[in-house]
């Protein structure tokens, strides 16, 4: 059995970690043998509500305003400096092409300042690997369940670097499915923790929507056809006071039990007797509790990160990299971003 954590007879890393993916700025410092030592995320919520979604040159330009900031901070909270690290680690991809450079080339120019290595991380990559910042971590392997605004993946993990993809969305993300009905509900952004407080009021018996793609074999999935089957309940249907609630419970219950046949499946199909979850839909609460009732009936166990690290953040990215620098790889001079990378070519 390999352990999913840092090699405890390798000498001891202190690495640094910068995500600039999307819409938050995090940063966290990350040491193979004391754990996560610091970590702070910006989120630009306030600054894209405005706009009903994410306005990727308003994200670029705010992320040049954070990131350098919020890396002083966490090495003054953590007591560190660039003498006393060991490493640099960026996400380089996938995500908003202008939003990725504002870290490479910070993360880049500060590791060459400081003499220091450098390792480009992938965006899904952090977040399936979250979990082991926890305690007790997944051991490898595992199935990984991503699951955020702009990626549904199923993933058989036999270790770091080693992922094979077994499904993954069509068409939209669950997330993206999520924050899209929110927004035909009349909700407002970011939609999918607004639409899950909803449902939290919403009859479960007064609609009931089809479990997309759970009616023939496979792993792949399709939310679009949730969020028209949403709409048309929500507008022909007379209004009253808990409608949008109950369309809002139909609509989750939906997305919920869909995640939860697939991750059986997959299981069942690879073996595994563990699952990780991460991604901003993670957090969903619904979601997780049937995901644990599931592994629970199978024998297994089913592992989340925290929900401050479901979302982007640097802690996770400074985990990967860590991994990744023990392993002895490096990423060259230049400067890496990708707006789309298969996790299949890490």
């Amino acid at each position: 059995m390999i352990a999913a954590a840092p090699d405890q007879t390798a000498p001891p890393l202190c690495v640094l970690g910068i995500e600039t993916s999307c819409d938050e700025t995090g940063v966290a410092l990350y040491d193979t043998r004391r754990g996560l030592l610091a970590h702070a995320l910006h989120s630009q919520v306030e600054l894209h509500a405005g706009y009903g979604g994410v306005v990727p040159e308003l994200a670029s330009r705010d992320h040049v305003r954070r990131v350098l900031p919020l890396v002083r901070r966490v090495l003054e909270e953590a007591g560190e400096t660039g003498d006393t690290l060991d490493g640099v680690a960026y996400t380089a991809g996938p995500g908003l092409l202008g939003a990725l450079l504002v870290g490479a080339s910070v993360a880049r120019s500060l590791a060459w300042g400081w003499g220091l290595p450098a390792v480009a991380v992938h965006h899904m990559e952090g977040h399936l690997l979250a979990p082991l910042l926890e305690d007790p971590a997944p051991e490898f392997p595992f199935v990984a369940l991503l699951v955020s605004g702009g990626h549904t993946l199923l993933v058989d993990v036999q270790g770091v670097g080693r992922y094979r993809i077994l499904g993954e969305s069509l068409d939209d993300a669950a997330g993206e499915a999520f924050d899209k009905t929110a927004k035909l509900l009349g909700l407002g952004y970011p939609g999918g923790p607004a639409l899950a407080r909803l449902a939290a009021e919403g009859d479960p018996g007064r609609f009931r929507f089809p479990r997309p793609m759970t009616d023939r074999p496979g792993l792949d999935f399709s939310f679009s056809g949730l969020k028209t089957r949403a709409l048309t309940a929500f507008r022909d249907t007379p209004p009253d006071a808990t409608l949008a609630a109950d369309v809002a419970r139909a609509f989750e219950d939906a997305v919920v039990d869909t995640l939860a046949i697939k991750c059986r499946r997959a299981l069942e199909q690879t073996g595994h007797g563990r699952l990780v979850v991460a991604g901003g839909v993670g957090a969903n609460r619904r979601l997780r509790a049937a995901l644990q009732v599931m592994a629970a009936d199978r024998g297994g166990a089913v592992f989340f990160p925290r929900a401050e690290f479901c979302t982007d953040n640097g802690a996770m990215i400074a985990l990967a990299g860590a991994l990744r620098l023990q392993a002895g790889e490096r990423a060259g001079l230049e400067i890496q971003a990708r707006a789309r990378w298969s996790l299949e070519g890490v």
